[in-house]
């Protein structure tokens, strides 16, 4: 910030402060009965203010236009000849509040980037023959044989040498995934070595590398967005000129220069110096509260405004962090003792995927043991002993020569878009962990409520593969979708969507903040997000929910009708008052007092955005939260349940009939003993509470129906357990029926679940 900026902050903070000063002062004057010393405190209020209007207002006039202050500074000189010094020193303290208020949103545009050049590599080790020596960035140069170490940020774009490289770009594509990059691939700068060390082949200088171009695209994005055109400022292009002809007209057709002064007065612009700052600025209050800090008042009306939605997927619509999804076992072996097996070998991993396995396993109760002579191979997995047993956990080539099971999974992770993660023992292939980047449980009901504020189009750019994004996006209706956007690709989309509506920008990485400072409303997810993207936003979410957001566009709209209907409503009445101080038949006096009731009348209108709209999102009662916390909790524990049926189907294709047998009643017992207990206790305990909140029975009708195909599900599997042979094995003519019936219960449950989360579970803080 220059010294030039840091010196106009500075006035205009003093000059609020005489403002303020001086109309406080009167006002004790005024109420210890010296109505001199009052007037003479607020006239020097009134003459404080005076110079420096009349050179905004010139500077404004240099650069093409103009707004309420012209009339402002216009009433100011009116009421001190007229004597109205009240009037005058409130006229004072709204212009000095306003200043400051625009020279404070100002500052985004001066906004440094100090957390994306923190993060930026200042050095690298390049090595010549058997030497390395660390250097400054500035030297390397293209074919420079560079070290990267554990750890270490790449310093600029170059090929893998010597061996594979397993990095994190969540920088550069917001993916929380390490990738895997093999000798003589390209990799970018900014990526974070998850791995052992290795060396790159430089193929680009510091200035032409990818985190660099990052850095350049922010500044330049945050240069172009143009500024936000204040509401107040829309009104006077048509109620200034009207002032001051009305005032005009006054003069010279009555031929008395106090009419055209009473204009002025009662034409003094408090509805819009008020009624719009108050309203926007009770708007930020409300946003705050919950949890959406916007950094100023033209954000929030353009958030109001705004049209086009962008998003990231990774830590924005998804959890940005893998989880457990399924665990699959080989025949005869136990998908819970695989999961402990391979959590206690992965416990002290710092491993993105081994801290996902040992969360799953604390989650499920399991106990871990001390896992001994561990070593972990970047990019492979670990290998190591736990109970005695060899071990190994990590990744593994399936070829058409492997076991039928270890193809479904293979085949199953395409599909579904996971990771896997293979569980050795003794050198046999054990079972398998699936892994995938989950949906944030409020992302779809929050879309939703977007959508409902007046967002016309939903847009989704993220830098991740195809294949899990379309899935996304097909679960959240999206409008659009591109994959493997590069930061410079993001600003571009974004720049496009600016031109045809407002676009709001969300993002939590790095590599969104270029994007965000591109958009009309930059949107960053603070509560894990990184401190850059925080840095080029104008709204920053400090609670990790996206649903916030449609609490703050609500909020916005709702401000900013608020703030039309008290600036129209009160320039209307001060028309009127315009019109009947021209005709003689209102004296400054009075006028001033008019226009005190009618500041007083838009500013209780405005503060009207404080008080909880008839739309709000519904506030769950005590006991229906209380609730909601305990049955979200049994949906986690209870996901193993679920996959336990899918296996169980799985086992009726191929599967010896005693295996089989004993796989679905593995099934039917947990249904009976930990699934449909739940589901009852919903029934009858949750769904009544939330029915209190949500507006009756009917708003958990849907829901229940479902509860009673579970019911009817779980009993025609009890039904086929019942229907055995002479020798107690499944019948082969009910398999088919079987296999139906316990697929269409994973299918139900699977819905069902997803469904309550997104609707139910999502209400609750």
């Amino acid at each position: 910030m220059t010294r030039v900026r840091l010196a106009r902050y500075g006035a205009d903070a003093l000059l609020l402060a005489v403002t303020t000063a001086a109309l406080v002062a009167g006002g004790v004057a005024w109420l210890a009965d010296a109505p001199e010393t009052a007037d003479l405190c607020w006239a020097a209020g009134t003459v404080a203010a005076v110079a420096p209007s009349v050179i905004w207002i010139l500077r404004a006039l240099h650069h093409g236009h103009a707004g309420v202050d012209v009339i402002a500074v216009l009433a100011l000189g009116g009421t001190l000849a007229v004597r109205e010094y009240l009037a005058g020193a409130l006229i004072a303290v709204m212009l000095a509040t306003g200043r400051a208020l625009e020279t404070a949103a100002r500052r985004r545009a001066s906004r440094d980037l100090s957390a994306l050049v923190r993060h930026a590599p200042r050095s690298a080790r390049r090595r010549t023959g058997s030497v390395v020596r660390t250097v400054a960035l500035a030297e390397v140069a293209v074919d420079d044989l560079l070290v990267v170490g554990p750890g270490e940020v790449v310093p600029v774009n170059g090929r893998v040498v010597d061996r594979s490289a397993v990095l994190d770009e969540s920088v550069l594509t917001g993916e929380s995934l390490p990738v895997e990059h093999g000798r003589g691939e390209l990799v970018r700068s900014g990526a974070v070595n998850a791995g052992a060390a290795f060396e790159l082949r430089a193929t680009a200088t510091e200035e032409d590398s990818a985190y660099a171009e990052i850095v350049r695209l922010a500044r330049q994005a945050g240069a172009e967005t143009a500024p936000v055109v204040r509401l107040a400022d829309r009104y006077a292009a048509w109620f200034v000129p009207l002032s001051l002809v009305v005032a005009g007209l006054a003069w010279l057709v009555g031929g008395s220069a106090t009419s055209a002064v009473a204009v002025l007065v009662v034409a003094t612009p408090c509805p819009l110096l008020l009624a719009a700052p108050v309203a926007i600025v009770s708007g930020l209050s409300r946003t705050a509260r919950r949890g959406v800090v916007v950094r100023d008042g033209g954000a929030l009306e353009s958030l109001g405004r705004a049209r086009t939605l962008v998003l990231d997927k990774t830590g924005t619509l998804t959890a940005g962090r893998p989880r457990v999804v399924d665990v699959a076992a080989a025949p005869g072996l136990d998908a819970r003792e695989v999961l402990r097996q391979a959590a206690s070998l992965d416990r002290f991993s710092p491993h993105v995927l081994a801290q996902a396995l040992v969360e799953e396993a604390h989650r499920r109760g399991l106990e871990l043991s001390l896992p001994t002579a561990v070593h972990e191979e970047p990019g492979r997995g670990a290998t190591g002993r736990v109970d005695g047993r060899a071990l190994s956990v990590g990744r593994m080539s399936v070829g058409a020569e492997a076991a039928a099971w270890v193809r479904a999974v293979d085949n199953r992770a395409v599909l579904d878009g996971a990771s896997v993660v293979w569980v050795s023992v003794d050198g046999e292939v054990a079972g398998a962990v699936l892994l995938r980047d989950p949906l944030r449980r409020d992302a779809p009901r929050a879309l939703r409520r977007l959508r409902s504020a007046g967002i016309r189009r939903l847009t989704m750019l993220t830098g991740d593969r195809a294949a899990p994004a379309r899935e996304v996006a097909t679960v959240l209706g999206l409008d659009d979708v591109r994959t493997g956007q590069s930061p410079a690709d993001k600003v571009a989309a974004v720049r496009a969507e600016r031109d045809r509506a407002v676009t709001v920008m969300v993002g939590d990485g790095v590599n969104d903040a270029p994007a965000l400072a591109a958009a009309d409303v930059g949107v960053a997810m603070g509560a894990r997000g990184s401190g850059a993207s925080s840095e080029a936003a104008d709204i920053v979410l400090t609670t990790d929910r996206v649903d916030r957001l449609a609490d703050a566009m609500g909020i916005a709209v709702r401000a900013r009708r608020i703030a039309v209907q008290s600036a129209l409503g009160g320039m209307l009445m001060s028309l009127a008052a315009m019109v009947a101080a021209a005709f003689g038949l209102l004296p400054p006096a009075a006028g001033a007092l008019l226009q005190e009731g009618i500041d007083v009348a838009v500013i209780l209108n405005a503060l009207r955005v404080l008080l909880p709209a008839r739309e709000d999102v519904q506030v769950l009662t005590p006991t229906a939260e209380e609730l909601v916390h305990r049955f979200a909790a049994e949906h986690d524990d209870l996901r193993e349940v679920v996959e336990a049926v899918r296996a169980a189907a799985d086992r009726l294709s191929g599967a010896p009939r005693d295996e089989a047998r004993a796989a679905v009643e593995q099934v039917h017992r947990l249904l009976t003993e930990r699934l449909l207990p739940h589901e009852h206790a919903e029934e009858h305990q949750l769904y009544p509470a939330l029915a209190d909140s949500l507006g009756g029975p009917e708003a958990t009708a849907t829901m229940s129906r479902a509860h009673a195909e579970i019911d009817r599900l779980a009993g025609r599997v009890a039904t086929h357990l019942a229907l055995t042979d002479a020798d107690g094995r499944l019948r082969p003519e009910n398999l088919d029926d079987l296999r139906a019936c316990l697929y269409g219960l994973y299918g139900v449950l699977r819905l069902h679940f997803d469904q309550e989360e997104e609707n139910y579970f999502s209400l609750a803080p």
